[in-house]
């Protein structure tokens, strides 16, 4: 017997009708394929991050965390990504004995961003010539 409000396998709980005419994408690769944009930076809170950086030096956490309205979690899990893939550099430091950390766009993370934004006027400019 199935747990209230499971769902089955396929999805379809029963109680709703199929739409049609709608498509959908499915798996990683499609989705790249389809889109062509970079899904690091395509998520919100890193495209954010991304942003902030390229019209400023270097930021702090802080002032990162304020920007984007967000949580230390969050924040911290979010550019830990964007490290990772060599988007941003992180500097920790301190200011008396109190911990700073910074963070920099790198020229790999500017190249991205410039290549995302590039791809989504393009697709702003298809859309609106239909």
């Amino acid at each position: 017997m199935a747990k209230h409000g499971a769902v089955p396998k396929d999805g379809n709980r029963g109680d709703a009708k199929p739409q049609r005419g709608l498509r959908t994408v499915r798996g990683k690769a499609s989705e790249e394929s389809t889109l062509g944009l970079d899904r690091l930076i395509h998520e919100r809170l890193r495209l954010g991050i991304v942003s902030a950086l390229a019209v400023n030096n270097s930021l702090s956490f802080n002032d990162l965390k304020g920007l984007m309205k967000t949580t230390d979690g969050n924040l911290s899990v979010h550019a830990r990504k964007l490290e990772e893939a060599h988007y941003v550099t992180c500097n920790k430091s301190f200011e008396g004995r109190v911990p700073k950390t910074s963070y920099a766009l790198t020229p790999l993370g500017r190249r991205a961003l410039e290549r995302y934004l590039d791809h989504m006027e393009a697709l702003i400019r298809a859309t609106r010539d239909r």
